[in-house]
Parts: structure tokens; sequence; C-alpha cells
């Protein structure tokens, strides 16, 4: 049985759990507590001395770094590939999973943060800045989920699983009243991004896709 150390709500450990998911893979979710300490105990530094997760157990394989993860999934379990059927579409798939980690992940973070810890008033020109970084990051998204129903090829892959969380973060925190009364680029959400906001209503329709989801949402 494959095992799963992960956060609630956390980006990476959503990622993983999503190509777990679309493979059809087994797995225990091992979901650490981090106010506790719980990512900090001595197993945990164990298996990875960053003290950080998600953190896959398989057999004696042990591994972290969501990337790093998926990557191991794809090549031991080729079954139901999610990294790609042709070349092309593998790097479309790593293309947009580098955009979405490396650019949105931080832009949408200084929005959800401060909003989710009740400081969006506090630092309301540094949200709003945030927010329309957010947006222009996701405007190419937007544009290729009008032409075709997933971010890389035909099926669900992991370029969908890296931008699954952000769109999940991403609702949450317009959902807040301070979104709507700081006016954000990103408010009303299905209004300006109506083909992703279709995506989001699709993904959710995959089999098991709540289990996907931060356990303290549900």
């Amino acid at each position: 049985m494959i095992t799963i150390y992960m956060l609630s709500g956390s980006c990476p450990s959503w990622r993983v759990l999503f190509a777990l998911e679309l493979k059809g893979l087994a797995y225990e979710a091992k979901v650490l507590d981090r106010s506790k300490g719980e990512n900090r105990a001595a197993d945990i530094l164990a298996m990875n001395p960053r003290g950080k997760v998600p953190i896959l157990r398989d057999g004696d394989v042990t591994l972290y770094e969501s990337m790093a993860i998926v990557a191991y999934l794809e090549a031991q379990y080729p079954k139901r590939p999610v990294l790609g059927r042709s070349p092309a579409e593998t790097g479309l798939v790593w293309r947009t999973w580098s955009e979405v980690v490396c650019y949105l992940e931080p832009a949408l973070d200084r929005i959800c943060i401060p909003i989710y810890m009740g400081k969006a008033a506090e630092r309301v020109e540094e949200v709003r800045t945030a927010a329309h970084n957010v947006a222009a990051e996701l405007a190419p998204l937007e544009e290729r989920l009008t032409r075709a129903p997933w971010l890389a090829g035909d099926e669900p892959t992991a370029a969908d699983g890296a931008l699954v969380p952000q769109i999940g973060h991403a609702l949450r925190a317009c959902s807040k009243p301070i979104a709507q009364e700081l006016d954000l680029a990103l408010v009303p959400f299905d209004t300006r991004f109506p083909a992703i906001t279709s995506w989001w209503q699709r993904c959710n329709a995959l089999p098991n896709f709540e289990r996907t989801t931060p356990p303290h949402w549900r």
C-alpha cells in the first residue's frame, strides 16, 4: 500500500493525491497536524529532514517533493499515464506544471494567506497587485481551456493536477467577503474566467475527486 504523508490544504500534497486518483492507485493518506508540530516529528524528519510534505512511502521507497513523487508514480505504475502520451504532450504537461508552481502559486499565496489570516485589509495594495498578477497568469490557461477540455491532451493529466489546488484556493479566498470589498481583479471568478470555471466543474466530476480535496474543507 502506498502511503502519503500530507498536510490538509497543502498544494503539493493535493497535486500528488490528484495523480494517484487519476492513475487509480490504492493509497493511504496520513494527514499531519502542523499546529501540533507533527511534520517535525522524528519519524517524519527521518523521511524528509526538511519536515515538509508530501512524503511517499511505497515499499522500500521513500520520496519527497511532489514533482519527484509524480515522476516516480509514472515510472513505477505506467498504466494510465498522467505525464503525457507523446513527447509533445509530456513537454506541455511539464511546462504547465512549472509555470503554475513557479509563477502562479507564489502570486496566489500573496492573496490567499492574508485573506485566510484576516490580514488582507492591512495589505490592500499588496493583495490587489497580487490579484492582477494571478489574473495575468490565469489568462493563457483560460484561453487554452476555451479550445480544449483539459490542459494537455484530451484527458486529465498532471498538468491539470498542478492547477487544481490553485483554483481551489482561489475560489475559497474569493468567496470571502473581504475579496469583494477589496474589488480584486479575480472577482467574480466565474465571470472573469468562465473556461476555467467549466474546467473546475469537470475536475469535480472526476471519480473520487472529493478524496483529493483538503479534509478540513469538507
